[in-house]
Order: structure tokens, then C-alpha cells, then sequence
């Protein structure tokens, strides 16, 4: 048997974990529906920027790493292209990527402090911009949710909307830059299969237990996408 491109698999109900390099994976997996992701921007927010920052009700100390200080390469955006027809990459305003009729505008109701009133996702569906105002500021955020396993964390209602951006017929999500998991609780919370890569040890566990918790705590909100009918063949 082969070895595989990946130190670690853990799958969880519909969803498949898997620690390594995205570069290594990605060329393995096939195609998905979907790829959903928040890359590194090169920005050095893992290398202790966010502790520094005039909102005190947010700043943190996540210890000084080098895996945001250089912005995903060319290869990675070719990998992610072949890995799925839809794609939502945030971040997009930082990489060569076409033209498009639709970027995801996050409004994050900041107020005035030196983080982005906004962040911007790229796409290639085939719709006109759109826009959502979720608050992720300090302690008044907007459903009371937790914050403080990643630096460049998203909410999961944020990461839900993307996911209802795409076709209705995207069942299976890949994030090739899972982080702490995000992506794969909002694909928990609306019944679809993910898929995520992440390097980086120790957010590879926190991803795992945050995967596990959304299976345990169900959303009883949202029901799981409805099986579309099929055609039958004409006898």
C-alpha cells in the first residue's frame, strides 16, 4: 500500500478530516461540488498582529507563526480551480483571480477601530454581488457567538450564507484551508458533506472537536437539503 498524502484522516459523520499540506491533497481527492475557503492573505495576522489591535475586547496573543506571511501562491489557485466547478475564495481582492460578477461582501458593523469595515469573497457564480451584515466585534457580537480559536476566524453564520450562495445542487464542500473548522460546522448545521485540509496540528484538533460539538448540538432550525426528484427512463 501507497503512502498517503496526509499525516492524519478523521472522518465524522459526512465529514472527512485531513492533516497535511493542501498542495499534497488536493491533487488526490477528485472533484467536489464546491470549494469554500478562507486562505492566508499574507497580511501577518498569524504572526502575533491580532494582539496588537485598539479593540481590547478582541485583541489576542496567538503566538507568532509564519503561515500568513506570504498570500497563497498561483499553484494553490490552480489546485483549488481543479478541484470543483463553484468556487467562494475570501480574501479575493488579495490574489490574481478573473474578473467577476459576483463577489460575497461581508459587512462586519465594525464601528471605529483599525480592523476592515468589510471583507470580500470571490466568486464564479453566475449571480450580481451580494452583501451580508453580520457582527463579529468584541463582545456584542451577533448571536452571542464564541470567537478566539484562530486569528482569522469567520463565523459560522457568515460561512453558512456563503454556502447558501451556491447552487442548490452543491452537496459535497472543500475547504483546503480549514482552520478551526468553520466551514465544515456551517456544512454540518445545513446537512451538507465537507471535506477539509488543514496543516497545522493543533487547529486540525480544535477543527475536529468543533465538528464533533455541531453533530452533538444539531441546528433543529434548519433542515437538511431535500433530495431533489429524479427522471425516471421511459419504458
Amino acid at each position: 500500500m501507497g503512502e498517503t498524502p496526509y499525516r492524519r484522516e478523521v472522518i465524522i459523520g459526512d465529514c472527512r478530516l485531513l492533516l497535511g499540506d493542501c498542495r499534497d491533497i488536493l491533487p488526490t481527492l477528485g472533484k467536489v461540488d464546491a470549494v469554500l475557503t478562507d486562505p492566508p492573505y499574507g497580511i501577518g495576522e498569524a504572526a502575533g498582529a491580532n494582539k496588537s489591535r485598539g479593540n481590547m475586547a478582541v485583541a489576542k496573543d496567538y503566538g507568532n507563526r509564519t503561515w500568513d506571511n506570504e498570500p497563497i501562491s498561483d499553484h494553490h489557485i490552480k489546485l483549488m480551480g481543479d478541484a470543483a466547478r463553484w468556487h467562494v475564495i475570501f480574501g479575493g481582492n488579495y490574489f490574481d483571480l478573473p474578473p467577476s460578477s459576483c463577489w460575497l461582501v461581508w459587512d462586519k458593523l465594525n464601528g471605529e477601530n483599525d480592523f476592515a469595515d468589510c471583507e470580500l469573497a470571490w466568486t464564479n457564480l453566475n449571480k450580481a454581488v451580494r452583501r451580508i451584515q453580520y457582527r463579529w466585534n468584541g463582545m456584542i457580537r451577533q448571536n452571542n457567538e464564541p470567537r478566539g480559536d484562530h486569528p482569522t476566524q469567520k463565523p459560522v453564520g457568515v460561512m453558512k450564507w456563503c454556502i447558501e450562495q451556491l447552487p442548490s445542487d452543491c452537496d459535497t464542500i472543500l475547504d483546503p484551508f480549514m482552520g478551526s473548522g468553520t466551514t465544515g460546522v456551517a456544512c454540518v448545521k445545513l446537512g451538507r458533506s465537507f471535506i477539509g485540509i488543514e496543516r497545522e496540528p493543533d487547529y486540525f484538533e480544535i477543527a475536529c472537536d468543533r465538528i464533533r460539538k455541531a453533530y452533538a448540538q444539531p441546528d433543529m432550525f434548519i433542515a437538511p437539503p431535500i433530495e431533489k426528484p429524479k427522471q425516471e427512463a421511459m419504458l
